[in-house]
C-alpha cells in the first residue's frame, strides 16, 4: 500500500481507502464484541401469536360489570399486565389492588400482583391469600401494599399472575387508597 505517513512521537497517521478502513473496523468489532455463540437449546419461531401459548381477548358475553371482561387462556404459567397508574403521589396509606376474577379448568392458581415505584425503587405485593383455582365463579381478589409516612408511590403497575394452564377472566379492576391503620 502506498501512503505518505506523517510520524508524531510513536503515532503514525496514514489515510486509508474507505473499503480498507471499513474492513479494519469490522475486524476490530468482530474481535472485541463476542458473538452469541453457545449451544442452541431450542429456537422459538414466533410466526404466529398462537405460538405463545397464551391468548388475551375481550369477552363481551362473560362479564361482571360494564360491557365485557378480559379473557386469558394459557397453556402454562404467565404474567399479564392489566394497567399502569401514574402520578399518584400517595403516602402513609394502604393501596389495595382489587379485581373480580373467574376461572375455568385452571390447573394451578391465579392471583393479583402489584408493583409500586417508591423513592426510586420498585417493590411488589402479591395477593397469595386471595386466589382462584379450578373452575370458580366471580371472586373478588386483592393485593395490598403498605406505604409508611415519607414513602410515596409514584407509579403502580397491576398484573394478574397465572400459575398453570386454563382460562381466567378479569373484570372490574380498581386501585383503592385506605388508611394505614
Amino acid at each position: 500500500m502506498n501512503c505518505s505517513c506523517e510520524r508524531f512521537t510513536k503515532v503514525s497517521v496514514c489515510p486509508l481507502p474507505a473499503t480498507t478502513l471499513a474492513m479494519a473496523i469490522a475486524l476490530a468489532l468482530f474481535i472485541l464484541i463476542p458473538s452469541a455463540g453457545g449451544q442452541e437449546l431450542q429456537r422459538l419461531p414466533l410466526d404466529s401469536i398462537s405460538s405463545l401459548g397464551t391468548t388475551v381477548s375481550t369477552d363481551l358475553a362473560v362479564k361482571k360489570e360494564g360491557k365485557g371482561s378480559i379473557k386469558i387462556s394459557t397453556g402454562g404459567p404467565t404474567n399479564i399486565c392489566l394497567g399502569v397508574v401514574q402520578s399518584l403521589d400517595v403516602e402513609n396509606a394502604r393501596l389495595i389492588y382489587q379485581a373480580r376474577v373467574k376461572s375455568e379448568q385452571l390447573e394451578g392458581t391465579a392471583f393479583l400482583e402489584m408493583w409500586c415505584e417508591v423513592g426510586g425503587g420498585r417493590y411488589f405485593s402479591r395477593g397469595m391469600n386471595s386466589t382462584v383455582a379450578g373452575t370458580m365463579d366471580w371472586q373478588t381478589l386483592q393485593a395490598p401494599f403498605f406505604l409508611q409516612a415519607g414513602q410515596k408511590a409514584n407509579r403502580v403497575t397491576l398484573h394478574i399472575v397465572i400459575n398453570g394452564k386454563g382460562t381466567v377472566w378479569v373484570d372490574d379492576v380498581v386501585l383503592l387508597k385506605k388508611p394505614l391503620h
